[in-house]
């Protein structure tokens, strides 16, 4: 789901940053509804509510579909604003030394935009990650539910619920780990 977050949410970006006339708008109508409707609440539109009118997905697609559409809303936000902290003056530079729009962005702005974007990306990947806890809604068998179910057999929710908070701590752990790795890494060539 985040590669297709990260694909959706750079077109977006870009449409939006572009200002093309009509996808502009519609990149922003979609960012405004999928940013201002709850996870849960898109999840049960796609899974429950777009059968009564013919379009039926399996559990996983339905799941994939939204948690993409989600997520993708917030990553174009953070890349757009990350090509919009880029000052002007280096596209400048970069028009006077004769290369096009494509190579401009390709090797100038998008560089620097990607390690700005890299915290909020970050986050909204550790987001996704505990937002699968959701999934269960719609009949996935995902560390939530798979919680649930023992806890109905040990009658023991507790005990169960603090594992599986832990374990989710462990992954957000991780990959804030490697998150901060990768700045360091992006960051690497900057002068302190």
């Amino acid at each position: 789901s985040f590669v297709f977050a990260l694909i959706l949410g750079t077109l977006t970006a870009l449409v939006r940053y572009g200002r093309v006339p009509v996808l502009s708008q519609l990149g922003l109508l979609y960012v405004w509804v999928f940013r201002g409707t709850p996870l849960l609440v898109q999840l049960f539109i796609v899974f429950f509510g777009l059968p009564k009118i013919g379009i039926t997905f399996e559990a996983w697609t339905a799941a994939i579909i939204t948690l993409s559409l989600n997520t993708g809303a917030y990553a174009s936000e953070a890349i757009r604003a990350s090509i919009s902290s880029i000052p002007k003056g280096q596209w400048e530079a970069a028009q006077t030394l004769n290369l096009t729009g494509p190579q401009i962005f390709g090797r100038v702005i998008a560089p620097q935009a990607y390690r700005i974007a890299l915290p909020p990306l970050g986050n909204d990947f550790i987001d996704l990650v505990k937002g699968t806890s959701l999934l269960s809604t719609i009949t996935i068998a995902e560390l939530f539910m798979t919680g649930q179910q023992i806890a109905s057999r040990t009658y023991e929710p507790l005990i169960m619920y603090v594992q599986v908070a832990f374990i989710y701590l462990i992954i957000s752990t991780v990959l804030t780990a490697l998150q901060s790795w990768l700045e360091k890494r992006t960051s690497a060539y900057i002068a302190k």
